[in-house]
C-alpha cells in the first residue's frame, strides 16, 4: 500500500533560518512516497502527513535510527543513497513495514550545511503480492508436472506394450485419468482467475438457493453413490439471494466433493439452507469425515494448500477447490467459515446476503457469532449420527 502524500507540509514550530528552496513543497505534494526534509542539524524542516502517520517523524526529529544514519551518510558524502528497510511503525499496530528508501542532497549546497531529502515508499503490499505470485508459480509448476509426467511415462509404456492388448487398455485408462486431472486443474485455474478478476459479481441476478443446492447435489451424486454416501438436503425452502447461479453451484459443488472425498464409505453428508438473520442466508455442508487439524484450518482456503498431500492427490483434487469457494463467497459479499474436529467431521458454512426486500435493511451487524456457529453445526451433526 503506497502512502499518499498530503499537500499540507507542516513547518510549524521549526527554525526559521532553514528554508525550503522555491517550488520544493509543490513537488513534494504530488509524490507517492512519505517525505521528510532535514536541515543541517538533522531537524525535520518539513514532513508529509504520510511520514507522520507511519511514525517516521517525532516532533522535529526523525524517529527511526536507520533513516537518520543514512541521511548523515548522504550529508557527509554528498551522494544519493537508496536501500530497503523493514521498520516497526506506529501504523498497523506496530507491525513491520517494508520501505524502499531514497535519500539525496536537496539544493546546490552539499556537505554539513545542506538540506537532505528523504523519501520512503511503503512496499509491504507489493512484497506480499510478489511472494504470493512466486508461490503460485512454484505450486502450479509442481501440480502440472505430476499429470504431465505421468502422461509421458504412460505413453512410453503403451508403446512398449503394443503387442499386449490388455496392458494397452489398462494404461489407456490411466492416461484418461491423468488427462482428466490435468483438465480439472486447468479449468479450476481459469475459474479462479475469472472470479478474482470480476469481484464483486458484476451483474447479480435473483438466485433461489434451492436450485443451487439441487444442481450441486446432482453433479456429486454419482461419486457419492459409488461409495454408499448419501447426500441429504434439509432446511428452509425458497431462500433467495442476489448473485451468479453458476458460480454458487461451483462453490457448493466443491464443498460437496471435498465432503465426499474425505468421508468414510456409507456415511452421510447433509446440506442445510437457512435464514440466519434478517439479511443473511447460510448454506452449510456437514460430513462425518476425518476432520481437519486445528493447525491447518487457517490455511485450507489457500491455493494448493493440502492438509494431507498424498490423500488429496489420491482423491483427484486440484488443491484449488476451497480457494474457489472463498473467492466466490467474497464476490457475493459473503464469507465462508469452517468448524471441524478430528475424527468427527467438518461443517463448512457459506454466509451470503439475502436478496433485499422492500423495507429490508441492506447489511447489518447481527451476523451470528462463533458460539451460534457451533450450536448450528452441533445440531446438524447430531442429526446425521
Amino acid at each position: 500500500m503506497q502512502a499518499l502524500m498530503s499537500s499540507d507540509m507542516s513547518d510549524a514550530g521549526l527554525p526559521q533560518e532553514s528554508k525550503l528552496p522555491a517550488g520544493v513543497s509543490s513537488v513534494l505534494a504530488v509524490l507517492l512516497s512519505s517525505a521528510v526534509v532535514l536541515d543541517s542539524d538533522d531537524r525535520v524542516l518539513s514532513s508529509s502527513a504520510a511520514a507522520r502517520e507511519f511514525g517516521l517523524v517525532d516532533a522535529d526529529r526523525l524517529a527511526v535510527g536507520e533513516l537518520l544514519a543514512l541521511a548523515r551518510q548522504v550529508r557527509r558524502e554528498g551522494l544519493p543513497r537508496e536501500g530497503e528497510l523493514d521498520i516497526m511503525t506506529t501504523r498497523f499496530n506496530g507491525r513491520a513495514t517494508s520501505f524502499a528508501v531514497r535519500v539525496a542532497p536537496l539544493g546546490p549546497e552539499v556537505g554539513d550545511g545542506g538540506l537532505i531529502l528523504l523519501l520512503a515508499e511503503d512496499q509491504t503490499e507489493s512484497r506480499r503480492v510478489d511472494e504470493v505470485r512466486r508461490d503460485f508459480v512454484a505450486n502450479i509448476s509442481h501440480e502440472l508436472k505430476t499429470p504431465v509426467g505421468a502422461l509421458a511415462l504412460l505413453a512410453e509404456t503403451v508403446e512398449e506394450a503394443a503387442d499386449d492388448p490388455e496392458a494397452v487398455l489398462r494404461f489407456a485408462g490411466r492416461m484418461r485419468q491423468e488427462a482428466s486431472r490435468l483438465t480439472d486443474l486447468v479449468q479450476d485455474l481459469i475459474m479462479l482467475s475469472r472470479i478474482q478478476a470480476a469481484e464483486p459479481v458484476p451483474a447479480p441476478r435473483p438466485v433461489v438457493l434451492d436450485d443451487v443446492v439441487a444442481e450441486a447435489v446432482d453433479r456429486c451424486r454419482m461419486r457419492a453413490t459409488a461409495r454408499g454416501i448419501s447426500l441429504e438436503v434439509t432446511g428452509e425452502r425458497g431462500v433467495q439471494i442476489l448473485g451468479d447461479e453458476d458460480l454458487l453451484v461451483t462453490a457448493l459443488r466443491n464443498l460437496l466433493e471435498n465432503a465426499v472425498a474425505y468421508s468414510p464409505d456409507k456415511t452421510r453428508v447433509v446440506i442445510t439452507t437457512r435464514t440466519a438473520s434478517s439479511w443473511l442466508a447460510e448454506v452449510s455442508v456437514t460430513d462425518q469425515g476425518i476432520g481437519i487439524p486445528e493447525r491447518d484450518r487457517e490455511r485450507i482456503f489457500e491455493r494448493f494448500y493440502r492438509v494431507d498431500p498424498a490423500r488429496s492427490r489420491a482423491t483427484g483434487g486440484t488443491g484449488l477447490g476451497l480457494a474457489i469457494v472463498k473467492h466466490v463467497t467474497a464476490a457475493h459479499g459473503g464469507n465462508v467459515t469452517v468448524w471441524s474436529q478430528e475424527g468427527h467431521g467438518s461443517t463448512f458454512t457459506l454466509r451470503l446476503p439475502l436478496r433485499p426486500r422492500r423495507g429490508m435493511p441492506v447489511g447489518g451487524t447481527d451476523q451470528p457469532g462463533a458460539r451460534a456457529d457451533h450450536r448450528a453445526a452441533r445440531s446438524v451433526r447430531e442429526a446425521v449420527k
